[in-house]
């Protein structure tokens, strides 16, 4: 690992960063230990004794931007063993599905089909972001990564925050507590404790708003989504209340959206927070005119600001008109000035320095 990053910073890739390249020898622990350990596949025959135990995995938290997913990247590309990386929520919304299924063919013990499912595909387990914050995922999870280290599944994740604030201040959150108690124990603890974000350092100084939405503000928008993402993207399902709210385009805690896809449909407050709390950088395409012809669009795309701007995210957008031409006329206009003042004020180089969410 020390090898690949070294070359990275070499051929200009990288920027070394001492925090950074503390953390190495425990990609590169696990990623040897892995390539010695036995290769059969544990399954849930882990559960009595039979499954090789995995090797002790790794959870790496940090402020955004520190560089989390890039090492992620070097380290699940380094690795040779079945294995899978998936977005946490995107995760746990499979997790469901397949509980669904189990339950519709009459199982008592929904979670155990499922994670033996798992643990006979992969010994390494990678998860980018995790965060829990929906009560039927606090429910389950801790059974469910209980299953899966006993069927001698590897787990790597990165997160934004110590185990100990995972679902902070959740409902029921002593049933949670046992998993917290997983991670702490099973997994290596890691802070990735670097005080420069590299993601905000590439938007810096950077134009983040563009007017008009044309095909010039598409291809400047198309360098910033390649530079922050390489280009390579999935749709990110967030549960939100029963439901899914689809991010069209996500990748490593920046996501991408058309204006009518975030704010034409029937979104609330709760599907915005939830958005907000996903994503460090929201490109949002498209903003049209705002006026009474599209009043409830209107009085979402301001929730949908209210929400990032409280999170402290980057909002990078193309619009039709600068934000104090955006809605003149009809009801909420006067009330929108507050929102084109803070889109102003997102679009200063310094904003979101440090990563610290609000709230």
């Amino acid at each position: 690992m020390h090898e690949i990053y070294q070359a990275r910073v070499a051929e200009g890739r990288l920027t070394p960063d001492p925090a950074q390249e503390e953390v190495l020898p425990e990609f590169e622990r696990i990623r040897r230990e892995l390539s010695e350990a036995p290769r059969g596949r544990g399954g849930l025959r882990g559960l009595f004794g039979r499954a090789p135990e995995p090797v002790k995995g790794l959870y790496l938290w940090g402020g955004v931007g520190r560089g989390k997913s890039m090492l992620m990247d070097m380290f699940f590309e380094a690795v040779d063993v079945p294995k899978r990386r998936v977005h946490f929520h995107a995760f746990m919304q499979e997790v469901h599905e397949g509980m669904h299924e189990a339950r519709k063919r009459g199982v008592d013990d929904a979670v155990k089909p499922v994670a033996e499912r798992v643990a006979g595909e992969v010994r390494l387990l990678c998860f980018d972001e995790m965060q829990v914050s929906d009560i039927a995922d606090a429910m389950i999870v801790g059974r469910l990564f209980d299953m899966l280290l006993a069927g001698g599944v590897t787990v790597v994740t990165t997160s934004n925050r110590p185990p100990g604030d995972l679902y902070k201040d959740g409902l029921s959150r002593e049933h949670f507590l046992p998993f917290i108690e997983i991670m702490k124990t099973r997994l290596e603890v890691v802070e990735l404790a670097s005080p420069r974000d590299h993601r905000q350092g590439r938007l810096s100084g950077q134009q983040v708003y563009f007017v008009p939405a044309d095909r010039a503000a598409r291809e400047a928008v198309d360098a910033i989504w390649q530079d922050l993402t390489g280009g390579a993207a999935e749709p990110l399902r967030l549960r939100v209340k029963n439901r899914d709210v689809v991010l069209p385009a996500y990748r490593d805690g920046v996501a991408r959206a058309e204006f009518w896809e975030l704010c034409g449909k029937a979104l609330g407050p709760a599907d915005y927070l939830a958005i907000a709390d996903a994503v460090r950088v929201l490109i949002l395409e498209n903003v049209p005119r705002l006026s009474r012809s599209n009043f409830n669009e209107a009085k979402r795309f301001v929730t949908l600001v209210d929400a990032l701007y409280e999170a402290k995210a980057r909002l990078v957008m193309s619009a039709a008109a600068e934000p104090e031409s955006l809605y003149v006329e009809g009801t909420g206009a006067f009330e929108f000035e507050r929102t084109a003042s803070r889109l102003r004020e997102m679009q200063d180089a310094a904003w979101g320095d440090g990563g610290e969410r609000a709230g």
